[in-house]
């Protein structure tokens, strides 16, 4: 067995895949007598070194060595790990996993998405229900937002008080040390269980699958610090190569001419209200080269637009040095500098 899934069943996944079809859809590929060729996506080059055999269903890159199957090929291009590629291919072949022993760490993974969807649920439900709703909704009428824009983007509301998602999961059968891996709650200085969000407008955080991995929250009161809140790193949420807002851009708008990539959560969701879908942000970090990378490998046009003061500008700058090692191969990166004081989201309005 490889990673628990029997070599049997990755066998019989791999005969059904087209590899070529795999990766055309990422990388284009041009055919050259009985294989295809491409620009290598895992290295800067200008001419084709990267051969795909539909015989063989293999690929290999003369220029830096990067070589494998189809399973290989999400793995690395997609950053997926070994379970993820598998359960993704096996999905569009219409295999289902076989199931493991759950002895290893990756039965944790479907557990925590598993919570984590859960607190999604009931955020929405908040949102909808609960007796403190109104100021939240009369935030987002204030910000421009239709029902509609905010049903998209699955925003949900966590009221005020300790431990009230911590309950209502807790009621639902998960466990302490699920709601603590998922980043839903942490532990005072008496030990005691609270809510990592409270009184803030929530705004889930998607896979490239779609799948919601952890969650950022608004406050609502001013003097709360801070304003903006992530979820904790996790083994679902990594914040430095995430981005929000990519999975509705990748749904919405087809085919995607560029990605608009700016500051905030609302920015991308104001953005979406006056019908610009193409716009994403980076979860209150500095753009990494991750993120980048990610990027690219889902458009070749990128243009920066970060908020018009000191701060934004800075920001450009560092996302210009990140950015420069990854241009070529037809990728390129332009700039939109704002008013000062202006931001995209006060800017469209």
């Amino acid at each position: 067995m490889v990673g628990r899934i029997p070599q049997e069943f990755l066998d019989q996944l791999l005969g059904r895949i087209d590899l070529v079809e795999i990766i055309n859809s990422r990388v284009p590929l041009r055919r050259a007598g009985r294989e295809f060729m491409a620009c290598c996506p895992f290295h800067a080059e200008k001419t084709p070194s990267f051969s795909v055999s539909p015989h063989k269903q293999f690929y290999h890159c003369f220029g830096c060595g990067a070589h494998g199957n189809a399973i290989g090929f999400l793995m690395a291009y997609e950053r997926l790990e070994f379970l993820d590629a598998v359960e993704d291919l096996a999905r569009q072949v219409g295999l289902d996993l076989p199931k493991t022993d759950g002895s290893d760490n990756h039965s944790l993974k479907p557990l925590l998405l598993y919570v984590v969807a859960q607190a999604d649920q009931f955020f929405r439900q908040q949102l909808r229900k609960h007796p403190a709703r109104q100021r939240a909704v009369d935030y987002l009428r204030q910000r421009g937002l239709t029902g509609r824009t905010a049903g998209i983007f699955g925003m949900g509301y966590a009221p005020p008080g300790r431990d009230h998602l911590c309950r209502a999961l807790q009621d639902a059968g998960a466990t302490t040390d699920h709601l603590l891996a998922a980043g839903l709650v942490s532990r005072d200085g008496q030990g005691r269980l609270r809510d990592r969000f409270r009184d803030r407008i929530i705004f889930p955080i998607r896979d490239r699958r779609g799948r919601v991995i952890a969650f950022g929250g608004r406050a609502l009161d001013g003097d709360t610090l801070p304003k903006y809140l992530n979820s904790p790193e996790t083994r679902l949420f990594h914040k430095g190569s995430e981005l929000y807002g990519l999975h509705e851009a990748r749904f919405h708008c087809r085919p995607l001419p560029r990605l608009l990539v700016v500051e905030g959560y609302m920015d991308v969701v104001a953005l979406a209200q006056h019908n610009i879908w193409y716009a994403v942000a980076t979860l209150g970090t500095a753009t990494s080269a991750d993120h980048i990378e990610r990027l690219f490998r889902t458009v070749n046009d990128l243009v920066f637009c970060f908020d018009g003061d000191r701060a934004g500008r800075a920001a450009a700058w560092r996302a210009l040095e990140i950015a420069l090692p990854f241009l070529g191969n037809g990728r390129q990166v332009g700039f939109l500098f704002l008013p000062e004081g202006e931001d995209p989201d006060t800017l469209i309005r």
